[in-house]
């Protein structure tokens, strides 16, 4: 089975292909519980990425 699941930005829901405009979504997910997940898993990257020393030059420099 193809289906795929996307988490729209703009209703804060679950679509299937046929939903808003790509731009306003995120995915697509194999899983209606995968995309509902969808908010939560940028938080994540987003704390990995905060924290990586490869993303973040600032971290361990003094301010000028």
């Amino acid at each position: 089975m193809d289906t795929e699941y996307w988490f729209c930005l703009k209703h804060h829901t679950v679509e299937p292909r046929e939903g808003c405009r790509n731009a306003d979504r995120l995915g697509p997910y194999a899983s209606q519980a995968e995309a509902s997940r969808a908010l939560d898993k940028v938080a994540e990257r987003n704390e990995d990425w905060d924290n990586d020393p490869d993303w973040n030059d600032d971290k361990g420099q003094s301010e000028a």
